[in-house]
């Protein structure tokens, strides 16, 4: 796992930075936000203590919050989902558990387990992310659109990286 430090290291300002100078000038509608920063939190290796995972998934979202003059929604966002990924991983462990030296990727658990994880996880990072924009209940089924396209696009980004780099992750 030493040994992987510097790949993740690179992995977080690579995505920091695609979030940052691409991601974030794309609004489809002013409805469809793409936010794959994330990929970074379902990433990890599944030994990162808790107590880790809080601290990157804060520091992830406090980089954001930097450039996007966000005030602390990216920031909770990602907090959430972090503290959220060990139970999500418990909930769908496959039957023999995982080893210990892997990462929850497609390469490692193949494309069906990989949708239902990190689809939970992304959907919750943006319900929380975008009923925190809104801060209230008026504009509901607005925000809740807002959420699933989001997702959706999210999504579709996620799983496309998985495959330009499912050898990289593997190593």
């Amino acid at each position: 796992m030493i040994k992987q430090i510097p790949r993740y290291i690179l992995s977080f300002f690579l995505l920091v930075l695609l979030q940052v100078l691409i991601l974030n000038n794309i609004q489809l509608g002013g409805f469809i936000n793409p936010y794959v920063y994330i990929l970074f939190i379902l990433i990890l290796p599944f030994n990162t203590p808790k107590w880790l995972l809080l601290i990157l998934g804060f520091l992830l979202g406090f980089s954001i919050d930097l450039f996007t003059n966000t005030l602390g929604m990216h920031s909770s966002a990602s907090v959430f989902i972090a503290f959220l990924r060990p139970f999500v991983l418990k909930i769908i462990s496959p039957r023999d558990g995982y080893e210990s030296e892997t990462s929850p990727t497609v390469s490692f658990y193949g494309i069906s387990w990989f949708i239902q994880y990190s689809t939970i996880l992304v959907f919750a990072h943006h319900l929380i992310l975008f009923y925190i924009e809104v801060f209230r209940f008026s504009d509901f089924f607005i925000t809740l659109l807002r959420i699933i396209l989001s997702s959706v696009l999210s999504l579709l980004i996620i799983f496309i990286s998985q495959y330009f780099y499912r050898n990289k992750l593997s190593r």
